[in-house]
């Protein structure tokens, strides 16, 4: 059991690593493409990188389960919500920084025992001491010297709700199907969702799309291909608050490639708003609770 929980632990690293550097693909691909057409192109391609370990099966294998009825609604629900958090981060993306969007998405690591309330889990004095750290340093991150937040901080702020909710159904779907099918199925339905809304709103141009090629590439062969899946894999060991906590470390690894490769810099106010984040989120996680409350 300890070993399967380490297992988890490194395997939301790994993924919090690859979403943190994926913000600067994101943002370079809007430089060709529009964010509905970007992200609908990288789930397809993630969908796609996912056929080949649906269809394989080894010598002597049984005869793969048909797709259950359950499935099919978790895999929608999940692609659903994967479509609002990842459009609303991308849009937002081309309103703020990745540093900002890093940090104020990581805000989901609070929103998950929030949402909780809704389901009737308790919540003990560590979250609101947490959010409140987290909603000072959003503040001090996103308000400008005239006391006005970026229009792309509030996309990732609603982003950030939605990703909440995200981690959520991982969570609850997870440990009861299998975790390829489940992430194929989220997968293809954000890809389907994503290029509808582009085809609605924005032009689409073959030259622009080989353009951004290699951010495509990234952001849907590691990414999705392998970041969102390997959530769902390692989520099947993790309770949903952890996983959290974990995986919100994609905001310091934004920040860190935002800075390389970007050249972004924050104000001092900026850093310490970060700072003032991050400690809310693992305040959020780790505060002691009372037994009571972990038994609700």
């Amino acid at each position: 059991m300890r070993n399967q929980a380490l297992r988890a632990d490194l395997l939301m690293l790994l993924t919090a690593l690859i979403w943190g550097s994926t913000f600067v693909a994101q943002r370079l691909g809007m430089n060709e493409i529009g964010p509905f057409l970007y992200s609908g192109l990288r789930f397809a391609l993630g969908a796609l990188a996912l056929l080949p370990l649906l269809l394989y099966r080894p010598a002597g294998a049984a005869v793969p389960t048909p797709v259950s009825r359950s499935l099919l609604l978790g895999g929608l629900l999940l692609g659903l919500a994967l479509t609002i958090g990842i459009n609303l981060q991308q849009v937002g993306l081309l309103f703020t920084s990745v540093t900002n969007a890093g940090f104020i998405t990581g805000l989901y690591v609070i929103m998950v025992p929030l949402l909780g309330l809704l389901i009737g889990q308790r919540t003990g004095l560590g979250t609101w001491l947490g959010a409140s750290l987290a909603v000072v340093g959003m503040a001090l991150l996103s308000i400008g010297a005239d006391f006005r937040v970026a229009p792309g901080d509030w996309l990732q702020l609603a982003g950030a709700l939605a990703w909440g909710v995200h981690v959520l159904l991982v969570g609850a779907l997870a440990s009861r199907h299998d975790p390829v099918r489940i992430a194929f199925l989220q997968f293809l339905t954000c890809a389907g969702l994503s290029l509808l809304l582009a085809l609605l709103f924005e032009e689409i141009d073959s030259a622009a799309i080989l353009r951004a090629g290699p951010a495509i590439l990234y952001g849907g062969l590691i990414s999705v291909g392998i970041g969102y899946t390997l959530q769902v894999v390692a989520q099947q060991h993790a309770i949903a608050s952890h996983a959290a906590i974990i995986l919100s470390l994609e905001a310091v690894f934004a920040a860190i490639a935002g800075a390389l490769v970007l050249g972004e810099a924050l104000a001092p106010r900026g850093y310490l708003g970060c700072t003032l984040m991050l400690a809310g989120m693992l305040v959020a996680q780790l505060w002691p609770r009372r037994a009571d409350a972990l038994r609700a």
